[in-house]
């Protein structure tokens, strides 16, 4: 695999942003705590947005927040999924 986990949870809420973390980890084929940790990564780096509707989560990814590792630092997030999703803004 190519991707992380971390990559797989991005990749997944940008194609659906309204996911609830048990569907994330079946399709990702982690646990939901697994999920809960990753979500926190990716918010606390500024990946993703979360705000509460109702009762559900909704989570909004970053595509023009830069990748972290200093190899890919001047590549967006926004590159990577436009690579695997046909409708990245």
């Amino acid at each position: 695999m190519f991707l992380t986990n971390h990559g797989h949870v991005l990749l997944t809420l940008y194609r659906n942003p309204d996911l609830r973390q048990r569907d994330i980890g079946a399709l990702v084929g982690i646990t939901e705590g697994a999920v809960q940790r990753i979500l926190h990564d990716l918010e606390d780096g500024g990946y993703v947005e979360v705000r509460k509707v109702g009762r559900r989560n909704h989570y909004e990814v970053h595509p023009e927040h830069s990748l972290r590792h200093p190899l890919e630092a001047d590549h967006t997030v926004g590159e990577l999924l436009g690579q695997l999703c046909d409708d990245v803004s």
